[in-house]
Order: structure tokens, then C-alpha cells, then sequence
């Protein structure tokens, strides 16, 4: 199998850079970690359950894929002094919104409590904004998910309300450009 470089990746998404983080596109080599991640009943509980590796070969493709098609997506989170993937980060369109950068944020459990999710989401609504001229982005995060709550609050998003996600209700967020 031909592997796309780094370069070659970064032509279709973007890199970004941050004091501990390297945003970067998903790569083939990512995927072993990647699985493991979404196989990982707690990592996994808020973002639709645990996935076999299958599906996960799925979602890391159609990571990549996304941008080609709009222009926005998730990343791959590398933390810089180690290589490691940590999680994952995007500032994507939905197809239900498709005029509304969303963010949406993961973080690999043995990275927990490190403020990863924090600076990758700060980098990531710093794109929206200039990158990609979004006046807002949003997030879905289930009220119980109080971990992603703390992020988007930090990040300085405030709570809109509830809204309909694919028929379940959850939390809305909003942060609008400085």
C-alpha cells in the first residue's frame, strides 16, 4: 500500500499547531490507536457507543474524506513532545446543518485530565473563525457528558438550550466570534 504523506494530507487538511498539540489529518497509522479509542466503552459512551475496528477503519477514513467534500472535519490530536495521537478534534459541517460549523472534541482516556481537549478546541474555533469565516460554532454535548460541559465552558462557550440531536435531546452551545 502507497501512503499519502504528511504534505499531501496536509494540501487536503490543514495543519495547526498549538504550544503542546499538532492538529493534523488522521493517517492510516493512526488507526490502531484510533480503534482502540472508540472501542473503549468510556471513551466511546458520549460519542455513540463503542465501534469495532471496522467501523473505526470507517470513521478515520471519512475524517479525511469529509474535508474534501466541505472543507471542515476532524483531525487527528498529536501531542508534540511525544508523537502520540491523543485524540481527535474538528470543526466540520453536518449534513443536517451544512451552513453551521459545529465542534466536536475526543480525548484517548490515558490522556484525561491534561486540558488536551481544551487546547484542541480553542485551536479548532480559532480555525472556524478564520480559516473558514464561521460568525459561530456550535457543540451537541450530552448533559451528562460533564467533562466536554467544563471544555466548551472554558473555551467560553455558553449553553443556547436544548436541542433535537437525531431525535435525543441535548445541550446546545455557542461561541460566537470575537
Amino acid at each position: 500500500m502507497i501512503l499519502p504523506t504528511d504534505e499531501r494530507l496536509a494540501t487536503v487538511v490543514p495543519r495547526v499547531e498549538t504550544t503542546r498539540l499538532v492538529l493534523r489529518a488522521l493517517r492510516v497509522d493512526d488507526l490502531d490507536t484510533f480503534a482502540n479509542h472508540f472501542a473503549d466503552p468510556l471513551s466511546s459512551a458520549f460519542t455513540g457507543g463503542v465501534v469495532d475496528r471496522r467501523a473505526a477503519w470507517r470513521m478515520l477514513t471519512s475524517s479525511v474524506g469529509v474535508w474534501l467534500l466541505t472543507g471542515g472535519g476532524f483531525r487527528a490530536v498529536e501531542e508534540r513532545a511525544t508523537g502520540a495521537l491523543v485524540g481527535t478534534v474538528g470543526a466540520f459541517f453536518r449534513e443536517t446543518a451544512p451552513d453551521q460549523v459545529e465542534l466536536g472534541w475526543t480525548v484517548v482516556r490515558a490522556f484525561w485530565g491534561r486540558g488536551i481537549a481544551r487546547e484542541a478546541a480553542t485551536a479548532a474555533a480559532r480555525y472556524a473563525f478564520e480559516t473558514q469565516r464561521a460568525p459561530s460554532v456550535h457543540a451537541y454535548i450530552d448533559p451528562k457528558n460533564v467533562a466536554s460541559v467544563r471544555v466548551a465552558e472554558h473555551i467560553g462557550m455558553h449553553y443556547e438550550g436544548e436541542a433535537d440531536f437525531y431525535g435525543e435531546p441535548t445541550g446546545r452551545y455557542e461561541l460566537v466570534r470575537p
